[in-house]
């Protein structure tokens, strides 16, 4: 699980529990109509925007981005080095042996012991990476499209509970009932816009940003592989992928055991 995303899902809604709490009896900030017109109008309405199965595959990508953390560059780059060491010394079909954490390097090196066109092994990884980013991009519009439309559902819920408080205040005991639905959904549609959609949305653009460049290493490594490309050239191609502090450390890090490997390839 992302710890920033937890904490902070979290630490927002314990803020607002315990201003809640110090306040007064938290049970008048309960109110099942608001509920109902904030997150199933929110969910009617973000149904007319998309599909059905986009819609639901929101919350897979969500669910997925969430529950994984992804893996640093600083950690790819070498897994990738080391693997061209590995394909120069005992041949592509030695990649069918190689396991891979990340999913996308996985179904790579995969594709690469096929034996298929090299050109035609690189095309078909590009397709796959531009289906990923598409999958991820529809999830965060889902979530965007949900932070729009919840505060609009609010003011409609304020809206009815006025109308409601309007046309019967010649009964004293229902002002008080409509006037929380006005006010609660109002309040309702803020916490899931605020809190809650609009978060989602802009971690899972961050999450597709950072996959995508953990993608397109994954294709230029495996691109560097297929054409025989040795692992010092291929580790200096791919490090251009890193901040420039992260170059450095990389480079005082990885400098001996890129000596060790090129000796290495040298003898066989």
């Amino acid at each position: 699980m992302d710890l920033a995303t937890l904490l902070g899902l979290v630490g927002a809604f314990a803020v607002i529990a315990v201003a809640i709490l110090l306040g007064g009896p938290p049970n008048i900030f309960l109110n099942p109509p608001s509920l109902l017109i904030v997150l199933g109008g929110t969910a009617m309405t973000v149904l007319i925007k998309f599909n059905f199965a986009q819609f639901l595959g929101s919350f897979r990508v969500a669910f997925k981005a969430f529950r994984t953390h992804p893996k640093n560059p600083e950690e790819l780059i070498p897994e990738l080095v080391e693997i061209a060491s590995t394909a120069r010394k005992k041949g592509l079909l030695a990649l069918e042996e190689v396991e891979a954490d990340y999913p996308f390097l996985a179904s790579a090196l995969e594709l690469a012991s096929e034996g298929r066109d090299p050109d035609e092994t690189i095309n078909l990884l590009k397709k796959r990476k531009q289906e990923t980013s598409e999958r991820q991009k529809m999830g965060s519009q889902v979530f965007t499209a949900s932070g729009d439309v919840a505060p609009a559902m609010g003011m409609i819920g304020t809206l009815i509970g006025l109308v409601q408080m309007l046309s019967n205040m010649d009964d004293p005991k229902t002002i008080g009932p409509a006037m929380a639905v006005a006010l609660l959904t109002t309040l309702y549609g803020a916490i899931m816009a605020n809190m809650v959609f609009m978060p989602v949305a802009d971690k899972l653009k961050l999450r597709r940003i950072e996959e995508e460049k953990l993608n397109a290493i994954c294709v230029d490594g495996l691109h560097g592989i297929l054409n025989g490309q040795n692992a010092r050239t291929l580790e200096t191609t791919l490090k251009i992928y890193l901040n420039p502090g992260n170059q450095n450390n990389a480079d005082d890090q990885n400098a001996a055991a890129a000596e060790e490997t090129t000796g290495l390839e040298q003898a066989a």
